[in-house]
């Protein structure tokens, strides 16, 4: 039941996300790419950008920001979930890509706070 909830609350706060991207111009190419390797929330287009977007959120009474959740290991599963989505897409290989992280933090009065942080983070050279 709890698993249940989360997958709910989960997927509102993607969906909002994606809206407030789609507001700041990007075009969605993918939600919810899985493959063996992981899982990348949102894929999109920012002008002639692919952008792979994780989308992290928390609650009032957490005590890190929904952005602080995506550490080396997390980014490192991404790096390589977007690897396997190049690889299957090959119409995007030659993009610029970029890793972008959509906090949403919800305070404590009920209103939601976003951070989206373009270009989060850059894989190691070997992956490019």
């Amino acid at each position: 039941m709890v698993r249940d909830t989360a997958r709910v609350v989960g997927n509102q706060v993607e969906r909002f996300a994606e809206s407030f991207l789609r507001e700041h111009g990007l075009r969605t190419i993918a939600r919810n790419y899985r493959c063996r390797r992981g899982e990348i929330d949102l894929i999109m287009m920012d002008g002639s950008c692919l952008v792979f977007v994780e989308v992290r959120f928390r609650s009032a009474n957490r005590l890190s920001s929904a952005r602080s959740t995506v550490d080396a290991t997390k980014q490192r599963k991404l790096v390589r979930t977007a690897a396997m989505y190049l690889s299957s897409n090959r119409a995007y290989a030659n993009y610029i890509m970029r890793f972008d992280v959509v906090g949403v933090d919800r305070n404590r009065d009920g209103s939601s706070r976003v951070q989206w942080i373009r270009d989060a983070f850059r894989p190691a050279e070997s992956f490019l």
